[in-house]
Order: C-alpha cells, then sequence, then structure tokens
C-alpha cells in the first residue's frame, strides 16, 4: 500500500490482534462461541452442509482457534470429495497433529451433539460472518487509529492506508447473494421499457458519434470498454470528444483519470475542440478580438459540464476504487474514463511480473465497473507489430503486455487512421484524408466492425462524418483552424456576419487589455 511504501522513516511494528486490543479497552470481541460449535456440529452431520456455507465463511471467519483448525479439516475432506463426518474429521485432525490442540475426539462427539440436523446452517453461518466483519473494523480501525498519532506518517498516505484496508474487509466479506431469474427478469424488461421510451433509442450512455452509438446502443453499465490504437492516432482526443459529448449534450456525470497529461493540458485540449480556434492559438493565446468573445462564450458551455478531471501520476487500483466510488456517491458519475490502463500500478498486491499486474488492474477495473454498475473505457497502448503489418490495421492480439486485457474487456474498440501512413484513398478510391477508422473488435453483447468518424487535427477532435463538409473532408481542409477557415478571403471582415457567434452576454475569461490567464 502507498502509506506504507512510502514510510520508510518510521519503526513498523506488528499489528495488534484483536485480543490485544480489546485487552486494552477493557471489552470482549464480538463472537458467537455457540454459534459456531453449532456450524461445525452441522456440518459433521450431513455429507453436502459444506457446500451451503464455503462462500460465507472460511477458516478465519472462527475466533476460537480450535474452531479454526476443525473447520480447516472440514474444508480439506469437502474439496477432496472425501467423506465429511465423526469419524472422517478426527482422522483428519489425528493426521495433523491436531487433536489433541482442538479437545480430542471427545470435544468434536460433543459438537455433533450441539444440533439435531444443518437445517440452519446458512443462517448460523452468516451471524458467524458478521462477527468476523466487526473484528476486521475493529481492528483495522486501530490500526489506523496508531497511524494517525505517528507524526512521522504523511496524512495522504494515512488516507490510502485506510481507505484500502477498508476496502479489503468488504471486498473479502460482502458478497452478493444468487438471485432466482424473476426478479432479474423485472429488471431487464423494466431497462428495456425505458430504452424503448428514449427517442435515439439507446439503452446505455450515448458516445456523441451517431454510427458507433448505432452498433454499441451506447456504453452499457459495468461494461469494461478497452479503447486502444498506436500513439499518434489520437486515443486522449477520442477519449476527450466522447467525454464532452457525454456531459455537455446528454449531461451524464463523467470522471476522467489522466495519469499521462496534466489537467491543465487536457482542459486545454478540451477548449481548442470546443472553440475550433485551433490548438497552436490555445496555446499562444494570439486571438483577434472576436475570437476571444467567441473563447468566453463557449468557456461558459464547458464550465457547466458535470466533468471531473484527476491527473494523479501513477494511480494504484487501490486509490482508484476509493476515488471512484466517491465520485459515484457524491457526484452520482455516469462514465469513468482512464488515460490509460499501462500507467496504473497494482500497488503491493499486484508485485510480480508487468504481465501479472497488467492483468490483475484489468479485473479490478472489470470488478469497479460491476460494483459502481457503471461503464469503464480504459485506453490501452498496442505493440509494434501493427507497424510492420500491411495496411497497418490492428488486431486483439496487438494489446500490449496482457492477453487479460482481451478476456476481461466487454468491447474492445482500435482506432486506425490511414492517413497517418500515407494511405488517402481505399480499395473503393474514396478519399480518406481526415478519415478515422473505430474498429469493434470485440463486443461480447453485439455486433463488431467498422465506423469511421471524421478527424480534425487542428482542433484535436473527433466528430460525426455526416457532420463536416464534403468539402473539408475530400480537399483536404479537416485540421484547418476555425480562424483560418474565416479569414480565407483576404477581404473579408475580422468577425464575419453570417457567423451565428452572438457577441453580448459573454463571459470574462480572457480578453484583450485583462489580467485574467484562461485556466
Amino acid at each position: 500500500m502507498a502509506g506504507e511504501r512510502k514510510n520508510t522513516r518510521t519503526n513498523t511494528k506488528a499489528s495488534p490482534t484483536i485480543e490485544q486490543i480489546n485487552a486494552q479497552y477493557g471489552k470482549l470481541p464480538p463472537q458467537a462461541l455457540d454459534v459456531e460449535e453449532a456450524v461445525l456440529g452441522a456440518l459433521m452431520l450431513e455429507r453436502d452442509a459444506y457446500v451451503s456455507v464455503a462462500d460465507i465463511i472460511d477458516t478465519g471467519s472462527f475466533y476460537k482457534e480450535e474452531h479454526r483448525k476443525i473447520f480447516e479439516a472440514i474444508k480439506y475432506l469437502s474439496t477432496h470429495e472425501k467423506p465429511v463426518d465423526l469419524l472422517m474429521v478426527t482422522q483428519e485432525l489425528k493426521n495433523r497433529n491436531e487433536l489433541d490442540e482442538v479437545g480430542g475426539p471427545l470435544y468434536i462427539t460433543q459438537l455433533t451433539s450441539r444440533v439435531a440436523s444443518a437445517a440452519h446452517i446458512e443462517f448460523h453461518a452468516r451471524i458467524i460472518a458478521q462477527k468476523y466483519i466487526q473484528r476486521e473494523l475493529i481492528r483495522v480501525s486501530s490500526e489506523i487509529q496508531a497511524k494517525a498519532y505517528d507524526t512521522n506518517m504523511d496524512v495522504d498516505d494515512l488516507i490510502d492506508f485506510s481507505e484500502t484496508a477498508l476496502f479489503k474487509v468488504a471486498e473479502g466479506n460482502i458478497k452478493k447473494e444468487t438471485l432466482p431469474i424473476k426478479p432479474i427478469l423485472k429488471e431487464a424488461a423494466m431497462l428495456i421499457e425505458q430504452a424503448s421510451l428514449r427517442e435515439d433509442g439507446l439503452s446505455g450512455v450515448p458516445s456523441g458519434f451517431t454510427a458507433l452509438d448505432r452498433m454499441t446502443s451506447g456504453w452499457q453499465k459495468t461494461d469494461l470498454v478497452i479503447i486502444a490504437a498506436r500513439p499518434a492516432m489520437g486515443k486522449t482526443a477520442f477519449v476527450l470528444s466522447m467525454a464532452r459529448n457525454m456531459a455537455v449534450e446528454h449531461k451524464k456525470g463523467v470522471a476522467v483519470f489522466s495519469l499521462e497529461m496534466s489537467s491543465v493540458q487536457l482542459v486545454n485540449r478540451l477548449i481548442a475542440a470546443e472553440t475550433e480556434l485551433g490548438s497552436e492559438k490555445i496555446k499562444n493565446g494570439r486571438l483577434a478580438d472576436w475570437e476571444w468573445e467567441h473563447f468566453n462564450r463557449k468557456l461558459n458551455v464547458l464550465e457547466d459540464a458535470p466533468m471531473f478531471i484527476d491527473d494523479t501520476p501513477a494511480l494504484s487500483i487501490f486509490e482508484f476504487r476509493a476515488k471512484c466510488r466517491r465520485l459515484k456517491m457524491q457526484h452520482d458519475i455516469g462514465v469513468v474514463i482512464v488515460d490509460y490502463l499501462q500507467l496504473m500500478t497494482a500497488g503491493d498486491v499486484g508485485r510480480g511480473s508487468r504481465e501479472q499486474e497488467v492483468s490483475m488492474i484489468s479485473r479490478s477495473l472489470k470488478a469497479i465497473a460491476k460494483e459502481l454498475d457503471i461503464p469503464i473505457l480504459a485506453l490501452s497502448q498496442l505493440s509494434r507489430a501493427v507497424e510492420s503489418r500491411e495496411g497497418r490495421r490492428p488486431q486483439l492480439s496487438d494489446l500490449r503486455e496482457s492477453g487479460a486485457i482481451e478476456q476481461d474487456a466487454d468491447l474492445v474498440l482500435f482506432i486506425h487512421r490511414p492517413e497517418y501512413y500515407g494511405i488517402t484513398e481505399d480499395e473503393n478510391g474514396n478519399s480518406l484524408l481526415g478519415v478515422a477508422e473505430i474498429i469493434v473488435a470485440k463486443h461480447r453483447n453485439g455486433s463488431v466492425g467498422d465506423v469511421q468518424l471524421a478527424f480534425k487535427k487542428q482542433q484535436v477532435k473527433f466528430c460525426d462524418l455526416e457532420s463536416v463538409i464534403p468539402e473539408e473532408i475530400g480537399g483536404g481542409i479537416v485540421g484547418q483552424t476555425f480562424s483560418s477557415k474565416m479569414n480565407a478571403d483576404p477581404g473579408a471582415p475580422a468577425m464575419p456576419a453570417n457567423t451565428g457567434f452572438e457577441t453580448e452576454n459573454v463571459g470574462s475569461y480572457g480578453k484583450p487589455g485583462s489580467d485574467f490567464v484562461p485556466f
């Protein structure tokens, strides 16, 4: 964990046991010894009783050490498909040299006499699980308290440790129950009915790209969407264009985790795309008066968008989960974007080879999407194998560092711009200037295929091909700045009358003569 990793100056002590903690405060830890005895007895009365509690409790769930050893013997017999009864458990403990430690054959016999059947074993197992969680929360809160008194402990590390420790307790013990199909059918029917009432006919969060939404029906809840491409294909521009569409046009809360670019760089890209003034003009701020007015008006649109940006470098999967939970609780975000997956870390838990670490991150992203009931869009790099292939079209085997990415993803999209490789026409002679292909290579719940979008280089944005006039595509004008097109005619006025830009009621983010520096 980040807190423990960074804080190398302090002398770390062994974590106190639950018995030591409660002895200090003069309280008994949460326990239910009679229920533990009843469960162990029931497990030895019916052969298949272990199956009923296997996903509720484990060896560590028991408070009494003797009970842990007995349960471990029962668990071993059951998982090795051996009979679980009084004689077999006694023999297994004898083989482990633990029979006398747990009280001998007499105690084992007494356990089976505590209950008549295993009828209520699941209910009793949940009581044991509840007491165990209470003990774990006491232990974790005591560790947090001890670290909070440590003056050498960085407060950010302390918060990270606290969130991670609590998350481990929840992840390891709070499980969803198996449900009958009837309530699930009702929920599915309700979602279908809601989709039918929408004018766009989508069931998920719209990307804002018509052709892509037609193929995917929007980004679906719990889905992990991998968006991969080689460098310079426009991965970040693609997801930022989508983030803008989702937040501005559809009022969906969007969280963007940028591990590669700073938040200001990211926002500058958003401004360049929204204002269409060109990325160079946004960088140097050399704007005409009417461009400042247009700039202010467009920034007012972005200002009200429910978009949240986090540029923490080398973000661990545990920090990511904690931040997503807070954003979901406080702002009800509908989509999470990660730029990009290979820059995340798995923390101390995922130490191993790089492939194992990326696999753990990929699995965790899918688990978080399911837990928060939202789609997660994660960018990924592709291997150099793409460059040596004719046509440079990426495929699933090009996903970098781990095959688990392909396995865990519900959708895998590739961004391919033939123009970048000098391919200006397709096999039918159609121009590919300013055209980007979005290749849906994997779609767990739908069809695969290709979607064409327009890519404007100077504005660093993607948009529907139909929204760009033919002259911009065929004539290669895609990528010119908005202002350069407006002033293409030497005799044109500085602020053309037919642009439709209002000059009143604009904001004051930046204008000639002001001291304000945009963002």
